[in-house]
């Protein structure tokens, strides 16, 4: 592996890993607290948010900042990511969700009597926090994650602010989740649905195709989209501390 891949990969799997720590953690260890401290749906959509506008800034510049499968194939999709980037962050960003949630559920389960419950894994049908079935969740994966990457790619091309993309990108994240957390428990990023889902069980496993699938559609027709609306090869691929995205 060449050295800037191997820089970008490690920079892809701690990018995933904070997502999904801080993602997830809030709404194990947080959501819900006693006492009417728990944060409940507006803190967790505010963590995703503020895990992704901390970490574009911080290691956007070496990887450009995807953290996330269906980002970095709407990002190929769109002539933004470099074609031997793809696999080895998709690999990275699995691996980072997936050790991410084996952090969570060690940490979660140092409290007595704690059950894991859902362990922030998605779902559709009666693994739904609102019960919604496979076809509604299925639209809601595809919508929000089609307007994720519209918006990623719109606020990092050519003509957009500078040293700004980050900012959008989080508050979208943010607003995807404050939508889709009663739908699906807001996936968005078949990574951070893996980790968990492979800690809440065989129930969670068996429907993570949908997070797969779902988001990684609309993901690829937003990059289509984004081949006639925007300049792909005057913009880089990925949020740096510059407010582009670096291919």
């Amino acid at each position: 592996m060449q050295s800037d891949t191997g820089r970008r990969v490690v920079a892809e799997f701690f990018g995933t890993f904070w997502l999904t720590f801080g993602g997830c953690g809030a709404a194990v260890l947080a959501a819900t607290f006693p006492n009417g401290l728990g944060i409940g749906f507006l803190g967790v959509s505010l963590a995703f948010g503020l895990t992704v506008l901390t970490m574009a800034y911080a290691v956007g510049h070496v990887s450009g900042g995807h953290f996330n499968p269906a980002v970095t194939l709407g990002l190929w999709a769109a002539g933004r990511c470099a074609n031997g980037h793809v696999v080895p962050y998709i690999l990275a960003q699995v691996v980072g969700a997936v050790a991410a949630a084996a952090c969570l559920w060690f940490i979660a389960s140092g409290q007595a009597g704690w059950t894991p419950g859902g362990f922030a894994a998605n779902g559709y049908a009666e693994l739904s926090p609102g019960k919604y079935g496979l076809g509604a969740a299925f639209l809601t994966e595809l919508l929000l994650t089609f307007f994720f990457l519209l918006i990623i790619i719109g606020t990092t091309s050519k003509g957009a602010a500078i040293g700004f993309a980050g900012i959008p990108i989080g508050l979208a994240l943010t607003l995807i989740h404050l939508v889709s957390i009663p739908v699906t428990n807001t996936s968005v990023n078949p990574a951070r649905s893996t980790g968990p889902a492979l800690f809440a069980g065989a129930d969670y496993v068996g429907q993570l195709w949908l997070f797969w699938v779902a988001p990684i559609l609309g993901a690829m027709l937003a990059g289509a989209l984004a081949r006639m609306l925007y300049e792909p090869q005057e913009a880089p691929a990925a949020v740096d501390v510059g407010a582009r995205r670096a291919a």
